[in-house]
């Protein structure tokens, strides 16, 4: 497990130490590393259950464990592999743009925490990966430059320590009264009452804001459009996947029946809201990385439908919504981290970023395009789709819970997909003007794309080894 934080940590400092140049060259062993590590936890956590882990010998509560359970494990792996092909991507995309110079250190801290993150097995732990992955984010933003960038920077900073402050407020309520900041210890003695209600309150809101779940996603669209490619994708595939983990790890293991029925129905209805407005939103937008980047709104919504549907339902359909919302969150890793990369290529391509002057990308970019096309399938949910399976499951925990209307919301959120990712074909599919300029753009770029688009879709075919591992470990 210690590799999983260790290895990018040192590969951040090699990277500050060694130069752009050097940096980039160890782009290839280091995501090989780190996907070695996470597979092996993975099998380590499928042969032999949940691992745990005392640093220096010393247990909790006077010593700092790491823990992995199934959900775990799946975080871990999702990060490693969308990690590595963006890596990819970024090492040719930085040999044509300005900017790896910093990229590569702030990239792998940010790497070391979310997989630390992943593993923290106690609250305060948590909230210093939470924030070390937030300042790394905020540095990647910058990188753009740009007052636009650097404004999008800022309010990206404001937004998240706001949602710091608020979820450590909620952990200074529970060492207060329980003397322990061990999930293990707290999820034990923590019971029902207004003290439980507020610090239960002060958390979600915080990690709800880091997540810009609707309508706390002010900082999100300019932040994911204005960043550099790589990092747009990394920021809307992998970051905002960290706070809605550490929020579905504390409703279910440590909070219990204090998030009772009417808060999961709360956070449900935001997600819902957040389905159509992202949606409606991503539609309206005339530039092609804006689009995108709401469209990362309105995906965000589908994954709280996870609350109201595995909170005080029957055990069927809280399974089926558990598995249902962690499969989305992991195909629209990869299905979103593909369409911003494919984006970035085609805005680089054309060297301009308005989707009616696409005319020509689908004969003169076509494996882009195609990418572009197959995360689309994904996030609009068609089969074989990871995001079709995601999608059946959270129907099915729907109408097995009696509460229908959250299919209405996912129904309409496929269907506002369909129409934008069209939009963008149709215009695509255009011939192109005569003498039109375009910039070449390396095939390894176009290829990363692809395999993460491939990817999203394959999931859907393989999902029976994701829903097992997430079993492991799972709290009833």
């Amino acid at each position: 497990m210690m590799a999983l934080i260790a290895v990018p940590l040192a590969l951040g400092i090699a990277g500050a130490l060694l130069g752009p140049r050097r940096a980039a060259w160890l782009a290839l062993p280091g995501v090989a590393a780190i996907a070695a590590a996470a597979a092996a936890l993975v099998l380590q956590v499928l042969g032999s259950g949940p691992q745990r882990l005392a640093l220096g010998g010393f247990g909790a509560p006077l010593g700092i464990e790491l823990y992995a359970d199934g959900l775990s494990a799946l975080m871990l792996a999702m990060t490693a592999a969308v990690g590595a092909l963006v890596s990819i991507y970024a090492r040719q995309y930085f040999a044509l743009a300005p900017g790896g110079e910093r990229f590569w250190p702030l990239w792998w801290l940010a790497w070391a925490a979310m997989n630390a993150l992943y593993l923290a097995a106690d609250v305060f732990n948590l909230y210093v990966t939470l924030e070390l992955l937030g300042l790394a984010a905020v540095g990647l933003l910058a990188l753009a430059g740009g007052a636009v960038a650097l404004a999008a920077a800022l309010r990206y900073l404001l937004a998240a320590l706001l949602g710091s402050a608020a979820y450590l407020l909620g952990v200074a309520l529970l060492y207060g009264a329980h003397g322990t900041l061990a999930l293990q210890e707290l999820a034990r003695v923590v019971t029902p009452g207004a003290f439980t209600a507020l610090a239960l309150g002060l958390m979600v809101s915080g990690l709800a804001l880091k997540t810009a779940l609707f309508p706390l996603h002010f900082w999100l669209p300019p932040a994911h459009a204005s960043a550099l490619t790589p990092v747009s994708a990394l920021l809307s595939g992998l970051v905002v996947k960290a706070s809605f983990y550490l929020l579905a790890r504390l409703w279910f293991d440590l909070f219990g029946a204090a998030a009772g029925p009417a808060a999961g129905q709360a956070l449900g209805v935001l997600g819902a809201a957040a389905i159509v407005w992202g949606g409606v939103a991503a539609l309206r937008q005339r530039k092609l990385k804006l689009l995108v980047a709401y469209s990362t709104v309105a995906q965000i919504g589908y994954l709280f439908l996870l609350f109201p549907l595995a909170t005080g339902t029957a055990q069927g359909a809280a399974l089926a919504a558990w598995t249902g919302g962690l499969l989305y969150a992991v195909s629209h890793a990869a299905a979103k981290a593909a369409m911003f990369l494919a984006a970035g290529s085609i805005v680089h391509a054309w060297g301009e970023d308005d989707i009616e002057h696409l005319e020509g990308t689908s004969s003169r970019l076509p494996w882009s395009l195609f990418a572009f096309a197959l995360a689309g399938v994904t996030l609009m949910g068609l089969p074989p789709s990871g995001g079709f399976i995601a999608k059946w499951l959270l129907l099915r925990s729907a109408f097995d819970a009696g509460q229908w209307w959250w299919a209405v919301a996912i129904l309409a959120g496929g269907l506002l997909t369909a129409v934008y990712v069209f939009r963008v074909l149709r215009s695509a599919f255009v011939p192109s003007l005569p003498g039109r300029t375009l910039h070449p753009i390396p095939f390894g770029m176009q290829l990363s794309a692809l395999a993460l688009a491939l990817a999203s879709v394959l999931l859907g075919l393989a999902a029976a080894g994701p829903a097992a591992l997430l079993e492991i470990g799972r709290t009833p």
